[in-house]
């Protein structure tokens, strides 16, 4: 028998159904979440592609290693975003400047006939498709699009001159998925399969006109609105381009004439009086955040009635690379864990043991801190949130998977639940490639 079969509450992302994710234990329903997001969002479904799941269904996302999915789904929680873009994926709407657009010429992400190929015209200068916008001007914006090479490989995202601060751009290779990032706050490059790549790339605004381009170049080393003359044989594809407020790119947001808003995602309520002991248990859970850092995420288990008197709380912290936990008992806390060094998101295993005197947390099978001046332990234990204890700093990442044990566990059993089973299951779960 397994560690796991010995948990009062196991967790792992496989049933569900709309306003319920089920847990594995306990078998009487008590350990499932209830779960809430007003309206559709969209998954990485079993099949690799872009679905789109009914209001109040979870979203169990799986995974993407060099385009293939491979491993066990996972429990996918984001906050509210808005695309900003009115036609998401006619770009025949967006503004063309010596390109051409054809629509639905090729198979998208999401399995249908729904990309466009973006054609260079003959003439000399800037090559490229653009959308004029109205956002809040100072803070972080991140703009992300699918493309696939056709005859061409090179695509920049720019800017309108002065609406972003520094005027940066960045050169996208997406026939060998790199990138050249020239002054934006941050890029990424994702690859989803079939030669799709998602380009993604976060600046802050300057003003509240807001024009993003997305322009072929020549090379990956081209500079700002490269000027060149073109060739009408010249293309790449392109599906589903997004313009949110916030400092990553979040999951794709469809839409058709207007902008479009993912509701933020709850789940909570699992377990009761019975599943957890205040005396002494372990938490565990195999997380990963959407950033690193920037704002507090957190797992709780207290109290139904919504106060920090008594908890015991996993944070990802506000502070990048540092994951904390904390224990309140009687309104006072009485443990504290920090450990720094711990890249957030990344598919990090975590264990953390609470008793008299002790207060320890494993991470990816290393005991990493302890707090062994434990006045007195919570109290009144009967509910696990994907939030703190009083309802805020909601979780938005990836889980893979909970446990929780009703007692405590030796060393080397902690070791063993927060550690990899062999290099390819931690080189899976981190979503490294093995070549």
């Amino acid at each position: 028998m397994s560690l796991a079969d010995q948990a009062s509450l196991l967790f792992i992302p496989s049933g569900y159904k709309s306003q319920k994710v089920y847990s594995i234990f306990p078998t009487d329903g008590d350990g499932d979440f209830d779960f809430s997001r007003s309206g559709s969002a969209t998954r990485i479904a079993k099949n690799g592609l872009i679905t789109t799941v009914d209001s109040n269904v979870p979203r169990l996302e799986y995974p993407l290693i060099d385009g293939v999915v491979n491993g066990c789904p996972s429990l996918l929680l984001e906050p509210e975003r808005t695309n900003l873009i009115a036609y998401s994926e006619d770009f025949n709407q967006w503004a063309q400047t010596r390109s051409s657009v054809s629509t639905n010429n090729l198979i998208s992400p999401d399995g249908t006939l729904s990309a466009d190929k973006i054609s260079e015209t003959s003439d000399s200068g800037l090559h490229a498709i653009s959308q004029n916008l109205t956002v809040a001007s100072g803070v972080s914006h991140t703009v992300s699009v699918f493309i696939k090479k056709g005859t061409n490989e090179f695509v920049q995202i720019l800017f309108g001159t002065n609406n972003v601060i520094g005027n940066p751009y960045v050169n996208f290779d997406v026939n060998q998925g790199v990138f050249e990032n020239n002054g934006t706050t941050s890029a990424d490059i994702e690859y989803f399969g079939n030669e799709w790549y998602r380009c993604s790339t976060t600046v802050t605004t300057a003003s509240t006109t807001f024009t993003y381009f997305i322009s072929s170049i020549k090379s990956i080393s081209d500079s700002r609105a490269s000027s060149f003359t073109g060739n009408v044989n010249n293309n790449i594809y392109i599906f589903g381009a997004q313009l949110e407020q916030g400092s990553y790119a979040t999951s794709y947001i469809p839409t058709n004439g207007a902008s479009a808003t993912r509701q933020a995602e709850t789940a909570n309520g699992s377990g009761d009086a019975d599943t957890f002991n205040d005396s002494e248990g372990v938490l565990m859970t195999e997380i990963s955040a959407l950033a690193d850092g920037g704002l507090s995420r957190r797992i709780s288990i207290s109290h139904p009635s919504y106060d920090t008197s008594n908890r015991v709380t996993l944070e990802l912290d506000e502070s990048a690379n540092t994951i904390k936990a904390f224990m309140s008992s009687g309104n006072s806390t009485v443990g504290g864990l920090t450990v720094n060094g711990i890249n957030q998101t990344q598919n990090n295993k975590i264990a953390i043991i609470y008793k008299a005197n002790t207060f320890e947390i494993y991470i990816n099978g290393f005991l990493l801190d302890t707090d062994y001046v434990v006045a007195s332990l919570p109290i009144g234990l009967s509910r696990l949130q994907f939030e703190g204890a009083n309802g805020s700093n909601p979780f938005y990442g990836n889980t893979k998977q909970i446990q929780y044990y009703n007692s405590a566990l030796t060393d080397s059993e902690l070791e063993k639940i927060s550690s990899w089973v062999s290099f390819s299951d931690m080189a899976n779960g981190q979503q490294y490639s093995i070549i």
